[in-house]
């Protein structure tokens, strides 16, 4: 069994069984799935959110093996990307509790609590009206460069995220957001993977999910240049490694780009077909 309490929770259940108390929480119940539950809830009048896993079967893992699908076995991958993310000084939630029981991994029970990022907006949001509003030239450019930057340095701290869209960049709205001064951090870690070293396949499947994510937020040429030069020279940020240049990223990453713009069109294919059941 492995257990991490911070406050509140070290001390709201001192005397109880964490697992049983965790289940009891009330709140804005946001999935409920067979094996998964997702919900809000406050305690002191702050806000959380929490994630319960009870275990998806053998027959459910077996299915997604067979589907060539990694499946989530409990809160222990978001709890270990929290805190790499957080080594490496990419912005994400706080995790305040955890939980985690059981070696059968088709019946393990676990948990995670993280503090609730708000007020905030994602990106997807944000951007919605973008087409026809197209914001201040300065913003856009500097958030793009900062989810090039975040994205760059989780895939350089060996971490992928498996659903990486703009709708999990949040924007914090408690201030007035300007390019010289706004906050983005990074959320629903719950299917993220860590290696020693990033394999290629992952790396270009979260790149593909962000590009496809912003197809139709207005973004131009020159946007999507920024991006990808934003984005290697974080993946190369170190003393002993030089970001290369755009023309050379252009040249050494040309079979990526192309296979980026293909997934792209395939997924907005897809979508066209299938609408909001893809």
């Amino acid at each position: 069994m492995r257990l991490i309490l911070a406050e509140p929770f070290k001390s709201l259940w001192a005397d109880q069984d964490p697992f049983v108390a965790v289940e009891a929480l009330q709140g804005q119940v946001y999935r409920e799935l067979e094996g998964r539950r997702t919900l809000r809830t406050e305690v002191a009048g702050r806000g959380y959110f929490v994630k319960i896993h009870r275990g998806i079967g053998w027959r459910e893992i077996i299915k997604n093996l067979l589907t060539a699908k990694l499946p989530v076995l409990g809160a222990r991958q978001e709890w270990q990307a929290i805190q790499r993310l957080t080594e490496v000084g990419v912005a994400t939630m706080t995790a305040v509790a955890y939980g985690e029981r059981g070696s059968n991994p088709a019946a393990q029970h676990s948990f995670i609590v993280t503090e609730e990022l708000a007020p905030t907006v994602s990106l997807e949001d944000f951007s919605l009206d973008w087409p026809q509003h197209p914001p201040a030239p300065a913003l856009k450019r500097a958030l793009i460069a900062e989810v090039a930057k975040m994205t760059g340095n989780m895939h350089r701290a060996g971490v992928n995220h498996r659903d990486c869209y703009i709708c999990h960049f949040l924007l914090h709205t408690d201030k007035p957001v300007c390019a010289s001064d706004f906050r983005l951090s990074l959320i629903d870690l719950h299917r993220a993977q860590i290696h020693a070293r990033l394999p290629l396949r992952w790396r270009n499947k979260d790149l593909a999910g962000l590009y496809f994510s912003a197809l139709h937020i207005g973004l131009t040429r020159r946007d999507k240049l920024r991006f990808i030069k934003g984005y290697f020279a974080a993946m190369h940020e170190s003393q002993s490694l030089r970001a290369p240049s755009l023309r050379q990223i252009l040249h050494d990453e040309a079979p990526l780009l192309a296979w980026l713009q293909r997934k792209a069109d395939k997924l907005y294919q897809r979508k066209q077909r299938y609408g909001d059941a893809l």
